[in-house]
């Protein structure tokens, strides 16, 4: 073997044990990776490309997509002719892909999970579940009649996506013991293929190569300025979803901004409702009727967004993306995102 191969190998072998080491102990990872190293990855990132006006991880993704399509075409006989070779290139670009990724965010996938850091037991009661979505129920009542004209219409969001990402920063840093509370990037925006986006189910993401914080401009309602707290909350290192969700949540909260409280309680409410489905169907039906018409207004809007774009092609890419959570250590994959009641019951029960 040649030594420029025997170098690349052995670099490959230093990047499988250090993703070894940060996979298999989430401490090492807390303190080194996630509390050390990347604060300081995202300040860099930020200082490059925070201060566009536009997704730069976009327009990276697309150079990506037609490089390697200029590569296919160039090398294609090549790879009839030698096919080992191309093989080995092949495997080396993903190999280094991998590791950037994982070096400039995705590491933060081993880290500590936050129930443990905040000693929060994500075990809880059926009367606990029932006791916090009462307080939730109340809370979003309480806001929805200072928002809207009368209990039965929805609340209208005038905010625009501008005022929504400057609000938003207003609840970080949370000032929470255990969370890792560097000053927030203010890195966020629309994405240039929102469009997509919305097709394929989502409603934002994090870049990791750029630390942007990508969110769906198609969106509409109360979904948006949650959304777009949770893409901070995974700008800040925390990238299990259900932790996003929680931080997203206090992040609305602390905002102190009456339509990011108000869309911070539907979102907390929608996960205990349908908690409360599975686990107590019959007092269901009495925590049912006591939400005002106007709230489940405000979820039928959502509800009839999405329903405009749902297509054969999108249970692919939530598959695929659950198979991606699940390859990183999020064992409930997709279904993680409910995993935030957990987190939320002792927040209801402490207030």
């Amino acid at each position: 073997m040649e030594r420029k191969q025997v170098r690349k190998y052995s670099v490959f072998a230093i990047y499988i044990v250090i993703w070894l080491v940060f996979r298999t102990f989430p401490t090492v990872t807390e303190h080194i990776y996630s509390k050390g190293i990347y604060p300081y990855i995202a300040k860099v990132l930020h200082f490059l490309f925070g201060w566009i006006p536009f997704s730069m991880g976009d327009i990276l993704y697309t150079l990506f997509i037609i490089g390697i399509f200029f590569v296919v075409v160039k090398h294609f006989k090549k790879l009839w002719q030698d096919p080992l070779k191309i093989l080995d290139k092949i495997f080396s670009k993903i190999i280094r892909i991998a590791f950037a990724f994982f070096f400039l965010w995705g590491f933060n996938y081993f880290r500590v999970p936050l129930s443990e850091s905040l000693h929060i037991s994500k075990e809880y009661t059926q009367a606990q579940l029932l006791k916090a979505t009462q307080t939730c129920i109340d809370r979003a009542n309480s806001i929805h009649s200072r928002l809207a004209t009368n209990d039965t219409t929805k609340v209208d969001f005038w905010l625009s996506q501008k005022e929504i990402y400057r609000i938003a920063y207003n609840g970080y840093p949370l000032g929470k013991q255990g969370v890792t509370d560097f000053k927030a990037m203010k890195s966020v925006k629309p994405s240039l293929y929102s469009k997509l986006l919305t097709y394929m189910g989502y409603s934002g993401y994090l870049n990791p190569f750029t630390n942007e914080a990508q969110v769906n401009r198609k969106m509409i309602g109360y979904s948006v300025p949650i959304t777009v707290c949770h893409e901070i909350a995974h700008q800040m290192g925390y990238a299990a979803e259900e932790e996003a969700n929680y931080l997203g949540y206090l992040a609305a909260l602390k905002t102190d901004n009456p339509y990011f409280k108000y869309s911070a309680e539907l979102f907390a409410l929608r996960y205990f409702l349908n908690e409360v489905a599975q686990v107590a169907p019959t007092q269901y039906e009495s925590l049912h009727s006591q939400i005002h018409k106007g709230i489940f207004e405000n979820y039928k809007e959502v509800r009839f967004f999405w329903q405009q774009y749902e297509n054969k092609a999108e249970p692919v890419f939530k598959a695929s993306y659950d198979a991606f959570l699940k390859a990183n250590k999020q064992s409930q994959g997709i279904n993680s995102y409910d995993l935030v009641v957990g987190l939320l019951i002792p927040h209801y029960a402490g207030n």
